[in-house]
């Protein structure tokens, strides 16, 4: 991945600059995006993400995994597996109650699966069933097909278009927002869009680069920058933390941490 990385500081994107002072605002005195990326990609190293084995495969865990971990949610992928039911097709044709059952480890069970059985509708109606066709479509024509899915969020709908599609949007998700807050990027107002535009307008239009990009976020976010008990002192970020910043004198927790955890675990 070194090829993504740039020298200098990246500006911190047209959307976000533009607010100004306004609530959600980027702080425009902070390092660049990309030396957040090199610092993670330095302590942890190439990550392996979505782990799935088909596209379709990958949209129905970016449903499943909406509230649930994804120990759980590789549960009823599992369910999905054995009863032969990773298809769209499959997906379409099992009654409401029996996918219900199936999925019922991901937890909110009979949502997700009127949520699935939505998307395959989508996908057969807009589609005629073809996932090709559907990501041939351009993906802000695309994005904002998926967004009026029942049950398809801006998370899911990118996690759709980058993980299964290889576009190049970015997925903001919690550990996103905490580490720019937390890094004075942005503040705890800042919205979904907001903070997506900030990644798309400041580093290169690259699925790749944007995959790997939220794969070290995420790691990073539940290796190190947790929601409760951060271990800001022993992460590959604390360097760029602003300097008046209270973390930087958490005391170092106990025990050594394994910083090429598997992002599923």
């Amino acid at each position: 991945m070194a090829a993504f990385i740039s020298d200098g500081r990246e500006g911190l994107g047209r959307n976000a600059t533009e607010a100004g002072s306004e609530a959600g605002a980027v702080m425009a005195d902070r390092p660049g995006l990309m030396s957040y990326y090199s610092a993670m990609s330095e302590a942890l190293g190439p990550m392996h993400w979505w782990p799935a084995r088909t596209p379709f495969e990958v949209i129905v865990g970016a449903i499943l995994t909406q509230s649930a971990a994804w120990s759980n949610v590789e549960r009823a992928i599992a369910n999905l597996r054995a009863a032969r039911m990773l298809t769209p097709a499959a997906i379409a044709r099992v009654p409401a109650t029996r996918l219900a059952a199936i999925v019922r480890p991901s937890g909110y069970f009979r949502q997700k699966a009127r949520k699935l059985k939505a998307f395959v509708r989508f996908l057969q109606d807009e589609y005629g069933g073809s996932l090709k066709r559907m990501f041939s479509t351009p993906t802000g024509e695309l994005r904002e097909k998926l967004l009026s899915v029942h049950g398809i969020g801006p998370e899911t709908a990118d996690s759709i278009l980058l993980y299964a599609g290889n576009h190049p949007v970015f997925v903001v998700d919690a550990y996103t927002h905490r580490i720019l807050s937390r890094h004075g990027l942005a503040t705890g107002k800042s919205g979904y869009e907001e903070v997506r535009a900030l990644f798309e307008d400041s580093l290169p239009s690259d699925a790749r680069l944007f995959n790997e990009f939220h794969a070290l976020i995420v790691n990073t976010g539940k290796n190190w920058c947790r929601k409760r008990e951060p271990r800001c002192t022993e992460c590959p970020l604390s360097s760029l933390l602003p300097p008046e910043s209270s973390l930087l004198r958490l005391p170092v927790a106990a025990g050594k941490q394994n910083r090429g955890a598997n992002l599923t675990t």
